[in-house]
C-alpha cells in the first residue's frame, strides 16, 4: 500500500465532502423600545440565553471566540458572529431558535462546518450541532446525533460490525451530508445517505421537536432527504439502517497526463455500469503537476477486484502506476479520509471545543467549489473540453465520482435528491490566486456538455438557476414543505428554498 496522504493530498483521494449550510432570520415578534422601534438584544438578553443552556454560548471577548467562529474554510475568517451556541441537547436547539426569532436577528446552522459558501456562520447567531455526537447502534440501526463527524461514525459503527453509506471527507458532519443527499463510496451497493434515513429529529422554526419518518410528519421526512440543510429547522439526530462490514479491496490507479482524454472516456463508460459493489472516482489533477488518477473500492477480494480493473484499463491502457490492496473497512474508510498513517483522534481538526480533538492533525483549506451531476457521458470533444480547463494554469482538481447502481433505482421524486439518473457528480474544486475565476470559468466552459445540473452538497453562491440546478423537479415540493413547516422563514439563507 502507498503512504498514505495528508489532508492536503485528500482531494486527490475523494472529493465526496458536504456541508452544513446555514440560514438567517426574518421578522418576527420581538422586544421593542419605547418608541416602537425593535431593539437589539443586549448584554443582559445574551446572559440570560447562555445561563438557560446546558451547553455553552461563545461571544465576543470569550478566550475560544476567534476558534468558535471558524469555520473550515479559512477564507470566512472575517464573519464574525454576535455568539456560537455549542447546543448539548434538543431543547438547547429550541432556546436558540425562540432566541432568534424573538430578538429577530439571523440564525445560522452548523454541524461540520463545511459549508462550501460559508453559509453556516453569519452575523447573529450560530447553532452548533457538534455535542450531539453520539453514535448507538442496536438490532441494523445506528442512531446518530447530527454533530457526529464522518470519521466517528465510521469508527464507531465499526466497532458494532456495521456501517453507513457516507462520505469521505472526515471533519464533515453527518447532518449536512444526509440532509443533502450524501454521496460516498460504498453508495452504487447500499444508496445515498438519505436513502438509508430511516427517521429524523428536528427542531422546526416554532421551537418544537419533531421524529419524522414515513408515518410521521412525512411531507418534512421527504424534504429532509435530499433538500438540503438549513432550510426547514435544525436537525439533532438521525435514525439510519445500516449494513454489515466486510473486508474490502482499494486501488489507485495513475496514468500519464497525455493519455487524459482517452482515460476519462474508459472511465465514464466503466465506473457507473460496474457492478454494484465497485465505486470508483476519476481525479484530473493540476495541483503542483498534473496527474490522472483513479480511486476506488470495491466490496469484495482483491482478485476479483482485478478482473475487474482489467476491464478499465483494457480500455484507458496499462496505468504508469497502480496499488491494489485488500484491508478491513475501518481502515478503508480511514485511507479514503486522507487519514491512513494516523489514528482516529489524529483525524480530526486540533482544538479543544466539540467536534475537535486535542491530538488532531487535520488542517483547514482555503477554497473554491462548484459541480455538475453529468446525465450523459462526455464525448470525446466534451472530454477534451475539461482536461484542457484542468490544464490551465492554477492549483485545481476535478473530481468525477461514479454514481449509477443503487443510487440510479430509486425514483427521481421518492426522495428530495433528484439526480438519480445521473451518471457521475463532477466537483470543480480550486486553491490560492485566482482560484474563483478558474471554477467558473470551468463550470462555464462545461455547461454546454453537462448541462445545469448540480449538487447541493457541493453549494455554489454563484450559480443561476440554482433552484432547478440542484432540485429538479422535486423543488416545487420542497416549496410547500417550506411554507408548511417555515411560513414566515426563520431558516434562510441567499439559496434557501
Amino acid at each position: 500500500m502507498r503512504t498514505p496522504p495528508d489532508r492536503r493530498e485528500f482531494l486527490k483521494i475523494g472529493g465526496l465532502t458536504a456541508l452544513a449550510v446555514g440560514a438567517g432570520s426574518v421578522p418576527a415578534p420581538a422586544a421593542a423600545s419605547a418608541s416602537g422601534a425593535r431593539s437589539a438584544p443586549g448584554p443582559a438578553d445574551w446572559r440570560a440565553l447562555g445561563a438557560g443552556l446546558e451547553g455553552k454560548l461563545v461571544r465576543p471577548g470569550d478566550a475560544t471566540y476567534d476558534s468558535a467562529r471558524r469555520l473550515f474554510n479559512p477564507a470566512y475568517d472575517t464573519v464574525r458572529p454576535a455568539g456560537v451556541a455549542y447546543c448539548a441537547n434538543a431543547s438547547d436547539v429550541a432556546e436558540c431558535v425562540t432566541f432568534a426569532r424573538r430578538m429577530e436577528i439571523p440564525l445560522a446552522v452548523r454541524s461540520g462546518g463545511h459549508s462550501y459558501a460559508g453559509w453556516s456562520t453569519g452575523s447573529g447567531l450560530v447553532v452548533d450541532v457538534s455535542r450531539m455526537s453520539s453514535v448507538r447502534h442496536a438490532s441494523g440501526r445506528a442512531t446518530v446525533g447530527a454533530g457526529a463527524k464522518l470519521i466517528d461514525v465510521y469508527d464507531r459503527l465499526a466497532a458494532n460490525g456495521v456501517s453507513i453509506p457516507a462520505g469521505t471527507c472526515a471533519t464533515v458532519g453527518v447532518s449536512g451530508l444526509a440532509l443533502g443527499g450524501g454521496i460516498g463510496v460504498v453508495s452504487r451497493k447500499y444508496g445515498l445517505t438519505c436513502d438509508v434515513m430511516e427517521s429524523v429529529q428536528i427542531v422546526t422554526a416554532d421551537g418544537r421537536l419533531l421524529t419524522c419518518d414515513a408515518n410521521h410528519d412525512a411531507d418534512l421526512y421527504w424534504a429532509s432527504r435530499g433538500g438540503g440543510g438549513g432550510n426547514f429547522g435544525v436537525a439533532v439526530s438521525f435514525g439510519f439502517r445500516t449494513h454489515p462490514v466486510r473486508e474490502v479491496t482499494v486501488f489507485f490507479l495513475h496514468w500519464p497526463w497525455s493519455k487524459a482524454v482517452k482515460a476519462l472516456r474508459a472511465w465514464q463508460a466503466w465506473g457507473p455500469s460496474a457492478p454494484d459493489a465497485l465505486w470508483s472516482g476519476m481525479h484530473l489533477t493540476n495541483e503542483g503537476g498534473r496527474d490522472v488518477q483513479v480511486v476506488g473500492l470495491y466490496l469484495g477480494g482483491r482478485a476479483d477486484c482485478e478482473r475487474l480493473l482489467d476491464r478499465l484499463t483494457g480500455a484507458a491502457g496499462s496505468p504508469s502506476r497502480s496499488t491494489v490492496d485488500q484491508t478491513s473497512y475501518h481502515r478503508a474508510m480511514m485511507l479514503m479520509a486522507g487519514c491512513g498513517s494516523l489514528s482516529v483522534a489524529q483525524c480530526h481538526l486540533g482544538g479543544s471545543l466539540p467536534g475537535q480533538t486535542r491530538a488532531g492533525r487535520l488542517s483547514r483549506d482555503t477554497f473554491t467549489a462548484a459541480s455538475h451531476m453529468a446525465y450523459r457521458p462526455l464525448s470525446e470533444a466534451g472530454a477534451g473540453a475539461l482536461v484542457a480547463q484542468v490544464s490551465r494554469p492554477g492549483d485545481h482538481t476535478v473530481l468525477l465520482d461514479a454514481l449509477g447502481g443503487a443510487v440510479g433505482r430509486v425514483r427521481p421524486d421518492a426522495t428530495a435528491f433528484p439526480h438519480r439518473a445521473a451518471l457521475y457528480s463532477v466537483q470543480y474544486y480550486a486553491h490560492r490566486a485566482g482560484a474563483a475565476a478558474w471554477t467558473r470559468g470551468a463550470r462555464a466552459a462545461m455547461r454546454p456538455h453537462f448541462g445545469d445540473h448540480a449538487y447541493v452538497n457541493y453549494i455554489d453562491a454563484g450559480l443561476s438557476g440554482w433552484r432547478s440546478a440542484y432540485y429538479g423537479q422535486n423543488a416545487a415540493r420542497l416549496a410547500r414543505v417550506k411554507a408548511a413547516y417555515d411560513p414566515g422563514r426563520l431558516f434562510r439563507m441567499p439559496q434557501g428554498i
